[in-house]
């Protein structure tokens, strides 16, 4: 018991230097993979943390503290760290209400929280928590990252944004008429540049590229826009003195519920960049190593002056593009960063805030899930409800009381789904199923594998996991799904990734048995276009004849 729960919280890279060791090649590969990934992270840093309100040294300390410590301690072997454009919403309003010094606290305190769920090996939990409160909340903050966006984009003269959306919605249009249109155009070409960028050279990132424009633009040109010196000042070239913050009981009460917020935040969005990385290069992560890293690097970052950390789904997807091997490559990144720090400071702070605005407004974009949401609006009409509310409440309330509601709604939704579809009758032993596999002959080469019960939230990722039990990948993988009487939304998207999955191994997915409940959502959802028509039938015998078929053409 013991020894499975030190492996379970054992750092990947630990497990990885025991079982293949460490060349000069790689670390010459990881340190230029950090390279480009710091150079992406050193305009986000400053952005996301101006954006919550703070200093934009902020960001970079964070950037670098916990970039290193979430790779140096977690359970991905390509996981890039630090602040992200999920937590503006959330930083922002903890620093209003309780000061920098709160949200340093409730930093630490969501740290500790993360360390706990790791030592109780929550971090299998996390996957049941439904797919379209996911999308939900997600979309929900991008909303709020780009409207928090205005004032800088604008270039408008607004000393204090109220955190609400209603209250911010009304200051903004009160304060439109100042809009400058320098402001404006310095934003709307950061934009052009960053799509241009992304279009015809997207080795080089977009971000950077705006940085260096922008700044030298208003500087040769003398635009009167805001820069990040103009409105901060200079910023420090060396990472501040750790310093623990005050710490009575009165606070701790007061900052459990943000701090919660914080863990629950930072435990979502990195072990789905986990998984996302997982599914890039098909390696598996370590969940519960994942949030004691991300534990370990949040404490870090509250001592020293940073903000909540967790992991950066486009940054993680850079270091792979860009060659990275281990961990090595996040810890280079903060290396980098540091130096970029030491080195660059007095530049830095010449940046026009308008440009920060633009690259987030841009990050905002790519968060808003619209080709998920998409999905899920011709999934059932109870995922529709999920989704809805969750991002509705993750606008005008809060993200907290978002979350808890769309579990509790989706969870009361399901139970009744599942009254509704549930039938007592008699179980036909195997001999007794004239459809058994037992009686039909299955050729070579090909996988039948069935589900039994609803394909939701709960048991979709086990429907992807099935490919790990092949030693070798089949030609033909036939799903029996004759006993699923509905499917939800994380439903289709397991279906749709297993698909990709096994299109990567040249094995084609075969659905027999599909209801027309089940069937109707699968074409909503335009999965039969990328399985084949052919390939979704009504009766294991029809997939038996179409993979002797498919079987039959790569034998020629």
């Amino acid at each position: 018991m013991l020894r499975s729960i030190h492996d379970s919280l054992q750092p990947k890279i630990v497990s990885l230097f025991r079982r293949q060791g460490y060349s000069r090649e790689d670390f010459f590969a990881d340190a230029i993979a950090g390279l480009a990934v710091a150079i992406v992270a050193l305009p986000l840093a400053m952005a996301i943390a101006i954006a919550s309100n703070l200093p934009p040294e902020r960001g970079l300390f964070t950037a670098i503290v916990a970039g290193f410590l979430i790779s140096a301690h977690g359970g991905s072997r390509y996981q890039i760290g630090g602040p992200t454009a999920a937590f503006i919403v959330t930083v922002a309003t903890v620093a209003m209400k309780h000061g920098y010094e709160g949200l340093v606290l409730a930093t630490i305190m969501a740290g500790v929280i993360l360390m706990i769920m790791a030592f109780v090996r929550a971090g299998e939990m996390i996957k049941f928590i439904p797919y379209p409160v996911i999308v939900g909340f997600t979309s929900g903050i991008a909303l709020l990252i780009a409207f928090s966006q205005i004032r800088d984009f604008f270039g408008l003269s607004i000393a204090t944004i109220p955190p609400d959306f209603i209250d911010k919605f009304g200051v903004y249009v009160a304060h439109l008429h100042e809009t400058n249109i320098f402001a404006v155009i310095v934003a709307l070409a950061s934009i052009a540049i960053i799509l241009a960028a992304k279009r015809y050279i997207p080795h080089i990132p977009g971000p950077i590229i705006v940085v260096i424009l922008s700044g030298l633009a208003v500087w040769a040109f003398g635009l009167p826009v805001e820069t990040i010196e103009s409105r901060f000042g200079a910023i420090p070239s060396m990472l501040p003195t750790p310093v623990l913050p005050e710490i009575t009981f009165e606070k701790l009460r007061l900052l459990l519920p943000d701090a919660i917020t914080i863990a629950t935040l930072a435990a979502i969005e990195s072990l789905l960049s986990a998984v996302v990385a997982d599914g890039m290069t098909g390696t598996r992560h370590k969940s519960n190593a994942e949030l004691l890293g991300q534990g370990v690097a949040n404490i870090a970052s509250g001592i020293f002056g940073g903000l909540p950390a967790t992991g950066a789904i486009a940054r993680t997807a850079t270091n792979i593009k860009a060659g990275a091997r281990t961990p090595i490559a996040g810890i280079m990144h903060a290396v980098w960063l540091f130096i970029f720090m030491l080195l660059l400071a007095p530049l830095i702070v010449k940046v026009p805030l308008a440009a920060l605005a633009a690259i987030l407004m841009v990050v905002a974009w790519n968060m808003s899930e619209i080709k998920h949401v998409k999905e899920i609006m011709n999934a059932p009409k109870t995922d529709r409800i999920v989704l809805l509310l969750t991002f509705v409440l993750t606008v005008l309330v809060d993200l907290n009381f978002a979350i808890q509601a769309g579990i509790a709604l989706a969870s009361i939704l399901f139970i009744d789904q599942m009254m509704k579809s549930t039938q007592i009758r008699a179980v036909l032993s195997e001999e007794d199923d004239p459809d058994s596999i037992a009686h039909k002959i299955i050729p070579p080469q090909v996988e039948v594998y069935e589900i039994q019960g609803p394909l939701f939230f709960g048991v979709a990722e086990k429907l992807v996991d099935t490919l790990m039990l092949f030693e070798r990948p089949p030609k033909v993988f036939i799903l029996r799904m004759r006993y699923v009487p509905l499917i939800d939304a994380a439903g289709l998207h397991a279906l749709e990734i297993l698909h990709e999955r096994l299109s990567h191994t040249d094995t084609q997915l075969i659905l027999s048995g599909v209801n027309a409940q089940v069937h109707r959502f699968i074409m909503a959802s335009h999965i039969d276009e990328k399985i084949g028509h052919a390939n979704i039938v009504d009766h294991i015998d029809k997939a038996i004849l179409r993979a002797n078929i498919i079987v039959g053409e790569t034998q020629k």
